[in-house]
């Protein structure tokens, strides 16, 4: 994500506002730390909360990045001290009979619990509590707890790896810890369910009960970004409760192999196109092959931190320092990620079919070769979404694929030059379209896409990405070095 500037969060696009408020429990760095995203009552005058809440934090990033705080904490701080992010803070907790699902989200290395605000709020958006940890096993850039006997704060500072010691046993022990606290978020919110007196060390004034009949403990999902994407997964081999997981550019590589047979939940991947290696491609393929429900897609166009709030702040400044930036705007990349994400994870939490109306895309009415020329996936989209069958990628704003494609039941096989032509002729048919698809570069391809159709029923949606995510498999990303030091 990230062509267009702009130095704000979008706010969440679902039917409910949004509230949050951090949440720390325990006064030892064994207790867990959370931003807590919920659907909440509107609320005129709502504060928002800041995006970095604290000049540590910035401190914590310039030093991750490998810059000097002295210089660059001060900048960071003058390009995002600013920046709010726009959700009720402590807003009324919004009830609803039977409670939401709840979400347990995982950041990435280098990064601490605000940093994916807007996918969080956007999930929240539509009927999710979202709990945002901020882990403390030296993953996080900085974070902190309070101590019992004076509240006095002791902040954990990013722990780079060990002179001499190898890379994966560190982040092996790492991501055990990571998992670790998912399950004791959960355990938190069982506790809470329970009637049990949960106080929150930060704002006493929030009472976490109000939370107690809010939450569907029954229906619990993982999600995590890049270390937290195999956070997630490991979470699941766990914790059962947990009934499937997210992963957002997930990083494999501090996932023993043992491990991969014991996964026993559906994993939806969502890939960045410029940060897989062959190597995590096929860790993640193992898993698809031993869960039917397991998905792999690829959205192009974007970079590692465009699953990121980074994405939404793209000035030089920020270009310069964090080294991010891709084709796709971020905005796009957002429905893309999170329609995708919301959709898998109705189908596995069972919730409400009527939900389908998340997805803002109406069933299609028109002619069939106008449908696959276009990919017949999201309608409301500025362009549609592109999904491949036999070499699955979702693709945004186009397609690469190795050998050949099927696009919603239509079998194009064969080179480039044969996939263009297949469209060329199913453009010109007798109720075609003009849509067409051209060359992007080697085993590329771009679309035109279809005039806008009619839209039918929304309750009807979700059947209709339903069947399209039976038929996303694994998926095919261009060869790329190994990142292990990214958000």
């Amino acid at each position: 994500m990230g062509g267009e500037q702009s130095l704000a969060l979008p706010p969440g696009k679902g039917p409910h506002g949004v509230g949050c408020v951090d949440v720390m429990v325990g006064h030892t760095r064994q207790g867990l730390f959370l931003r807590l995203f919920y659907p909440c009552e509107p609320r005129v005058g709502a504060e928002r909360p800041r995006w970095i809440p604290r000049y540590e934090y910035s401190q914590g990033l310039a030093q991750f990045r490998g810059r000097s705080p002295r210089w660059g904490a001060p900048l960071l701080h003058v390009a995002f001290g600013s920046c709010r992010v726009p959700v009720s803070w402590k807003g009324p907790f919004k009830p609803r009979s039977g409670g939401y699902p709840l979400v347990i989200f995982s950041h990435g290395l280098g990064a601490f619990r605000t940093l994916y605000s807007s996918i969080c709020s956007e999930l929240a958006s539509w009927g999710f509590v979202v709990a945002a940890l901020e882990h403390r096993d030296g993953s996080a850039s900085a974070t902190y707890f309070c101590t019992a006997e004076s509240g006095q704060e002791e902040w954990i500072q990013h722990q780079r790896l060990p002179p001499g010691q190898k890379e994966f046993y560190f982040r092996n022990m790492q991501v055990h810890q990571r998992a670790n606290e998912c399950v004791r978020a959960l355990r938190l919110f069982q506790a809470v369910r329970g009637g049990r007196p949960v106080p929150n060390v930060l704002h006493p004034d929030f009472d976490l009960s109000v939370l107690k009949d809010g939450v569907d403990l029954g229906k619990v999902a993982v999600m995590g970004h890049s270390f937290g994407g195999v956070t997630a997964v490991l979470a699941l081999v766990k914790e059962p409760s947990f009934r499937c997981a997210v992963a957002l550019d997930a990083w494999m590589f501090p996932l023993e192999n043992t491990l991969y047979p014991e996964v026993p939940r559906p994993v939806l991947f969502i890939n960045a196109e410029k940060f897989q290696t062959p190597e995590s491609i096929a860790k993640m393929k193992r898993l698809s092959s031993r869960n039917s429900q397991t998905r792999i897609i690829t959205v192009l166009g974007s970079v590692h931190h465009s699953q990121t709030d980074f994405a939404f702040l793209t000035g030089k400044l920020v270009r310069r320092i964090f080294n991010v930036g891709g084709t796709l705007d971020p905005h796009k990349g957002l429905d893309i990620i999170s329609r995708a994400a919301l959709a898998f994870l109705q189908r596995h939490l069972g919730t409400v079919r009527v939900w389908g109306c998340w997805m803002g895309f109406g069933r299609a009415r028109g002619p069939p070769a106008c449908r696959a020329a276009s990919m017949g996936l999201f309608w409301g989209f500025p362009s549609p979404m592109a999904v491949s069958h036999v070499a699955p990628v979702l693709l945004w704003p186009r397609l690469w694929h190795p050998t050949g494609l099927g696009v919603t039941g239509w079998e194009i096989l064969g080179s480039p030059l044969s996939l263009r032509q297949s469209f060329a002729a199913q453009s010109k048919a007798p109720g075609g379209c003009s849509s067409f698809i051209h060359g992007a570069g080697p085993g590329a391809a771009a679309v035109t896409p279809c005039p806008a159709l009619p839209h039918t029923d929304l309750k009807e949606d979700f059947d209709r990405w339903e069947h399209l995510l039976d038929g996303i498999g694994d998926s095919v990303v261009p060869a790329a070095p190994p990142c292990r030091s990214n958000l």
